[in-house]
């Protein structure tokens, strides 16, 4: 990978300054260095992985269009997107097709570049992810049918009015004091 041009792709989903994307930026330097890489550009964002609107990630991945570099650096693949398999893998095709590799510091196998066995360990752990998904998924089922059974009530009465619930969970009073302060 010497005289590639990479880009530096770091995100922390808050920006109250609880999370820093420090920890992330230095070891990736770090690794492109190691590579013998020419760092071109950095995109940092603060926001949630589960969206698609985030805005330096839209912009590195038309500046990836547009051939602007060779590769992107990541902390680890959850740092790239946390959509989930169909989009993420959306993603790194459109990479393949303009020309860019994906690589994940914290994950040694996430290599893009490295045709066959990028592309393999890419598909097995998606399976792996979509399994976790429905585990979790069959977990809150029967928790849910445990607390019904035990006797509790889940969500709102039917039939109940909707500002009535809102009234009863404070949504109401979040609302007017966001209001308040926004005046």
């Amino acid at each position: 990978m010497l005289n590639k041009k990479c880009v530096i792709y770091t995100r922390v989903s808050k920006n109250d300054g609880s999370q820093t994307p420090e920890n992330q930026k230095e070891p990736l330097k770090k690794l492109a260095d190691s590579l013998g890489m020419k760092i071109v550009g950095e995109y940092q964002d603060f926001i949630s992985g589960g969206s698609a609107n985030r805005p330096q990630f839209q912009q590195m991945l038309k500046d990836a269009q547009n051939r602007k570099f060779d590769v992107i650096l990541v902390w680890s693949l959850d740092r790239f997107s946390r959509e989930g398999i169909s989009s993420t893998l959306s993603y790194l095709e459109k990479l393949k097709k303009n020309g860019v590799a994906l690589k994940s510091l914290q994950e040694s196998w996430l290599d893009t570049s490295d045709e066959g066995m990028g592309q393999l360990l890419i598909a097995i752990f998606s399976w792996v992810a979509r399994q976790e998904r429905m585990r979790i998924s069959e977990r809150t089922k029967a928790g849910l049918i445990t607390a019904k059974n035990n006797g509790k009530t889940l969500g709102r009465p039917f039939g109940a009015k909707d500002s009535k619930y809102r009234k009863k969970n404070g949504y109401y009073l979040r609302w007017n004091k966001e209001k308040a302060m926004a005046q």
